[in-house]
């Protein structure tokens, strides 16, 4: 993990999560931890989301229908991966803690760039955070492995996998300008 979501990661792990009964055969000393790593990935999820809608609603320039419904998929993907990831911690017997202001508090995604008008700029601002997004997802598909809870593993190489998806989609219409 990179040193500044490191120290963030472990805040969340002192976040004592509150936890119900559940059957899923995860062990005890696990299901916590792996609350909280899942609590965070819903927070960054929560910010990436609404950082895609602002500049669904805010692209201009000569692509911007093409970049408009693009962005708006690329939201419905993280909606889709905001509803799995909660419906996960509610399987762990753990409590989704997903409103807005909690996400704005915890979410470890750089901030957006508000000042981004053009097409190209929107781009790069969310090749950079879904790009970031992206690799704290990666890392914990290896942090739930070394907790032996493989379907949240699976989970996350789920998410990963259309996230990648979504930062080529991104990335192809900035081919020669980003490296």
């Amino acid at each position: 993990m990179a040193k500044n979501n490191l120290a963030r990661e472990k805040n969340m792990i002192d976040f004592a999560p509150r936890q119900h009964h559940s059957s899923v055969e995860v062990p005890e000393e696990h299901r916590g931890v792996l609350i909280s790593l899942l609590n965070a990935r819903l927070f960054d999820s929560l910010d990436v989301a609404s950082q895609v809608k602002y500049a669904h609603w805010n692209v201009r320039g000569i692509h911007f229908y093409q970049l408009h419904l693009l962005f708006d998929e690329i939201a419905e993907h993280i909606e889709g991966h905001i509803d799995d990831i909660a419906e996960r911690i509610g399987a762990l017997g753990g409590v989704a803690h997903g409103t807005v202001r909690e996400a704005a508090k915890h979410s470890g995604v750089p901030e957006y760039n508000l000042d981004a008008v053009e097409g190209d700029e929107h781009l790069k601002a969310l090749v950079h955070n879904i790009g970031h997004h992206a690799n704290t997802i990666r890392e914990g598909i290896d942090e739930a492995d070394r907790m032996r809870d493989r379907d949240t593993a699976d989970l996350f190489t789920q998410v990963s996998r259309e996230l990648d998806k979504d930062l080529w989609f991104l990335e192809s219409h900035l081919v020669g300008k980003i490296k």
